[in-house]
């Protein structure tokens, strides 16, 4: 494919504490990496999801751009947080323009905002588990300020957002592409960022049940800084090892355990919900993604809570990547960061 082609995209994924770029090209072989960096941006840049320092966050990315001299600038970006809303509903089976109407017409009852606030997206899942008369849909919105925050962002970074995703779907879109023996398996993909966890209950490449949480490892960060009265600065030094006096690596891991454990407490619940209402179907296996997958215990913690098989995703693996360009140490240590970016970058100028 060259990379001039109208539909080619490359994946943006701007998060609460990296940004990450990745660009693709079709081969006779398949899709091969070309483009993948990722850029650490300061504390306070993105609040709760908003973006607080617009400016600086441009720079950032036309910086990152810069680095991995990527020329294209049509982007994939994607939103998440508590400003989209995800929400799977039954319905009875109708046309495509019935559905559609009825879709727009219940959707208020599902979202907790004004609907002239928000763009609502929906896609049919099929027929209902509970009735053949009955449809399953997935409803996305997602609040229009949002989008707006995100557009102007973009456009200031000089680049031009041709599809605005959502977090969710773009990492299971990188997951879909994975060489995993079987999709038949009840999946739950687990995306734990700094300041936000995603949950997506998959099975053959379809989403049965998702949620976000509030939970990331900004809290271990928040926690070390007010245990010690250092600021939220000093205290991200500190955990990326690079102020051992303030504050000692012991107690760093201690704290983190103990927030892993809550998010496994969290992840638990949404897996209970999911069983007692999917009559006991068990979620057989639990893939890891985020800056989380890094804290020493979490991965033990859930497999001592669930009798699921854990691991931690490689979205590289899908790909053709020119090891002298990116080798082991380098996948070993992106891999978790990199699937939105990667999911994203899939993505083509027409897709739904």
């Amino acid at each position: 494919m060259i990379f001039g082609k109208k539909d080619h995209l490359v994946g943006l994924d701007i998060g609460s504490s990296f940004i990450k770029v990745a660009e693709l090209k079709v081969t006779g072989k398949g899709h091969a990496l070309s483009k993948f960096g990722m850029a650490r941006i300061a504390p306070g840049t993105i609040v709760e999801g908003r973006i607080a320092d617009m400016e600086g966050l441009a720079n950032d990315i036309k910086t990152l751009f810069k680095s991995q001299k990527i020329r294209e600038k049509n982007v994939a970006i994607s939103a998440g947080g508590h400003s989209v809303v995800i929400k799977t509903i039954n319905t009875s089976k109708r046309p495509e323009k019935a559905l559609h109407d009825t879709i727009y017409s219940e959707a208020e009852q599902y979202i907790p905002y004004d609907i002239d606030d928000v763009n609502i997206d929906y896609q049919t899942l099929g027929e209902s588990e509970f009735s053949p008369d009955q449809m399953n849909v997935l409803l996305v919105a997602v609040k229009k300020d949002l989008v707006a925050e995100y557009i102007d962002l973009v456009h200031l970074a000089g680049l031009n957002p041709r599809i605005i995703d959502v977090d969710t779907f773009a990492l299971q879109n990188a997951y879909e592409i994975l060489p995993y023996e079987s999709r038949e398996k009840i999946t739950l993909l687990i995306d734990v960022g700094a300041s936000k966890t995603s949950l997506n209950i998959v099975k053959s490449n379809v989403s049965l049940m998702m949620r976000d949480t509030v939970s990331g490892t900004n809290q271990i960060i928040e926690e070390i800084s007010d245990q010690f009265e250092i600021t939220i600065e000093e205290a991200e030094q500190a955990v990326n090892g690079e102020a051992n006096d303030i504050v000692s690596q012991g107690m760093i891991q201690e704290i983190s355990l103990k927030i892993a454990q809550s998010w496994c407490s969290e992840i638990c619940e949404v897996v209970n919900t999911y069983q007692s209402s999917a009559n006991d179907e068990k979620v057989e296996k639990i893939i890891l993604s985020g800056g989380g997958v890094f804290i020493e215990g979490f991965q033990d913690s859930l497999l001592s809570e669930l009798e699921s098989d854990v691991s931690i995703i490689n979205p590289f693996e899908a790909l053709i990547v020119n090891e002298k360009k990116f080798p082991d140490s380098f996948i070993t240590q992106a891999g978790p960061l990199a699937p939105i970016a990667i999911g994203l970058a899939l993505r083509r100028v027409d897709d739904k």
